[in-house]
């Protein structure tokens, strides 16, 4: 694919993962929900649990796509950083002001959350694309899989024991109870989905989004394009699904397992988008999700 064309079949599936977050934030009544439109009580993946890695995913391919563009303008390179560095400070205030109003007390002000995420997420895999080769991404996309599982599986939990997956003991919730005591999610209390040690394997998330933006970016025809994307993203998911087995898919504690898996239901997706719309040209349907 040439890099200056426009990558619709992004755009698109990034309008699909934004109506699926409307659909999942809105069920109607809380009360009765569809188990498809919640979250997994624990261990497990359901389609709810997707959006969140999706976005991730997405925000790695943007990475690659547009800092691709301002190396070959030649812009400087501290001004790309500092522009990094902006956008990721007001998405992280964005988020504290959600996390505070209305009232904002700071002595209770929920510090970690999703919009923080993707902005710590954003900033660390934008220093990576910027500063290293493929081949060091590939690296710290694995590692950070790698060495996150070791801390959660063998490292013990002072106070709690043995290393565990369990609400509430693992490592992860331990690191958030020891740093950010009284600004964590007010319904979890003693831990954070978006926690410290969990944003590791997120950054992991976005990195496979990255390595995908260089494939696109590729030479390769588009149906050859579109092939490697269903061959990457069947690997991603069987792997996934068979560390499942030893650290099993969450998307709590953003466990590698759910990494794997989820970034190959992302890449699955992303193929069907681009088969359909980048190679088919069948675009009837994409006005809706266009965005």
């Amino acid at each position: 694919m040439q890099k200056q064309d426009r990558l619709v079949s992004l755009d698109v599936f990034r309008g699909i993962t934004i109506a699926g977050m409307i659909l999942v934030n809105n069920p109607g009544s809380w009360g009765s929900i569809y188990p498809p439109l919640e979250h997994a009580k624990w261990n497990g993946c359901t389609p709810t649990d997707l959006i969140f890695p999706f976005f991730l995913f997405i925000v790695g391919i943007a990475i690659t796509l547009s800092l691709s563009k301002r190396k070959e303008r030649g812009d400087d390179q501290n001004k790309i950083m500092l522009n990094i560095l902006r956008r990721s400070a007001i998405l992280f205030a964005l988020g504290l002001i959600l996390s505070g109003f209305p009232y904002f007390d700071f002595t209770t002000i929920r510090i970690p959350g999703v919009l923080q995420r993707i902005a710590v997420v954003y900033l660390i895999t934008s220093i990576l694309f910027l500063k290293s080769s493929l081949n060091v991404q590939i690296f710290f996309t694995v590692f950070f899989l790698i060495i996150y599982w070791f801390l959660m599986a063998f490292i013990p939990v002072p106070g709690f024991g043995p290393a565990n997956f369990e609400v509430g003991t693992n490592l992860a919730a331990w690191l958030d109870s020891q740093l950010l005591t009284g600004h964590m999610w007010s319904v979890t209390k003693t831990w954070d989905p978006e926690g410290i040690l969990s944003t590791v394997p997120a950054i992991s998330t976005a990195l496979i989004g990255v390595l995908t933006g260089h494939w696109l970016q590729s030479k390769n025809d588009k149906t050859y394009l579109t092939v490697g994307l269903f061959i990457a993203s069947s690997f991603l998911m069987f792997f996934g699904y068979v560390w499942d087995g030893w650290f099993p898919m969450n998307k709590s504690i953003w466990t590698s397992s759910y990494v794997l898996y989820t970034g190959g239901l992302a890449l699955n997706f992303l193929a069907i988008c681009f088969w359909l719309i980048d190679v088919k040209k069948i675009t009837w349907w994409i006005k809706p999700f266009q965005v």
